[in-house]
């Protein structure tokens, strides 16, 4: 098989295609998956930059990637949760199945530490690590889903549940920020959207942002409490880590709730007293387990949602795509064909 490993952190770079036997048959409660799509998350790029290796982090000569969908082509005995031809993606966290975090919990997910990650046409895992995705989506939209779904869904409906109404931030355009607004739009809520970028305002009116806000703006909280009558949003999905606390902080209502997305530099930027006067909930979000993974499935399923894909490369152009991923112009996933 066809794969591909990272010999040295050097950035995209770095990705060496290989060919390499295929996996051994699956032994009991093991499946084989013959992937077709991935699609590249930051924290993707950050490991193919040698960001990652502290701890359980990226080991060298890694598979990347945390994001992957395909079909079962193959079960060992006792298999129960899928079948051969069934269409599945990959948990970000093979361990984490449902409830409390697990002991042996790693926050960097799939690809790091003992786990190879599946920029590669197979993959042999146990079947707790998958799930069967939704019948309208394509593996190319079914492969955005691991990483940047879930954490969107858990970010919204995790520690507690969205209602219709509520006034909903989702800051920029990138994967969790777009889905979010797709996740928020379907259970009624209503979006503020923001962006730095004049051009890509009105694809966020495009997909259902009720109000959209220029975030280049030193004091944009400003806006967005002018469009809630200066009450704030009810939940905040930040994604700046350690940059922008007081503005988010700022846009969301007393007692609201902030989801914190991303801040992979383990850096906060100091908690603001700020935070505390308002009385405020945070919500540092990690992905999600397999059972939020299958509740987001339902909600794609039954609203008939259609995750946004900002560019599809093929699986030879993998460096490519990086280095498109990096440029930031995208608005939504960008994602690998595996051929």
């Amino acid at each position: 098989m066809k794969l591909y490993r990272v010999p040295a952190f050097t950035g995209p770079d770095g990705l060496t295609l290989c060919d390499e036997p295929d996996p051994t048959p699956p032994v009991a409660g093991q499946v084989i998956v013959r992937l077709r799509a991935t699609s590249i998350n930051f924290r993707d790029l950050m490991g193919l930059q040698g960001q990652l290796q502290v701890g359980t982090g990226m080991a060298p000569n890694h598979i990347p990637m945390c994001d992957g969908a395909g079909e079962v082509v193959s079960v060992g005995e006792s298999v129960t949760r899928v079948k051969p031809g069934d269409r599945v993606a990959l948990t970000f966290h093979p361990t984490w199945i449902a409830g409390r975090i697990p002991d042996d919990f790693n926050v960097l997910g799939r690809s790091c530490h003992l786990n190879d990650g599946l920029l590669a046409q197979y993959t042999k895992v146990d079947q707790s690590e998958v799930v069967v995705v939704p019948n309208h989506l394509s593996f190319e939209e079914a492969a955005t889903l691991p990483c940047a779904g879930v954490t969107a869904w858990a970010a919204l409906q995790g520690q507690m549940h969205l209602l219709a109404g509520d006034d909903v931030l989702v800051m920029g355009t990138g994967g969790v920020a777009i889905f979010a607004l797709q996740l928020a739009k379907a259970a009624g809520a209503r979006v503020i959207a923001t962006t730095t970028s004049p051009a890509k305002q009105q694809r966020l009116w495009e997909l259902g942002a009720d109000c959209v806000v220029d975030s280049s703006r030193p004091d944009w909280s400003a806006a967005v409490l002018d469009a809630t009558g200066g009450r704030g949003v009810d939940v905040a999905l930040d994604v700046g880590g350690s940059t922008g606390w007081i503005e988010t902080i700022k846009a969301t209502r007393e007692c609201g709730r902030i989801s914190l997305i991303g801040a992979l530099d383990r850096s906060t930027g100091g908690m603001p007293g700020l935070f505390m006067w308002r009385g405020q909930h945070l919500n540092p979000t990690r992905v999600g387990s397999r059972e939020q993974f299958e509740q987001l499935n339902r909600a794609i399923a039954q609203a008939k949602i259609v995750p946004v894909i900002d560019r599809v490369f093929g699986f030879e152009q993998a460096a490519e795509a990086f280095r498109y991923f990096e440029t930031a112009s995208r608005i939504g996933k960008v994602v690998i064909r595996i051929d």
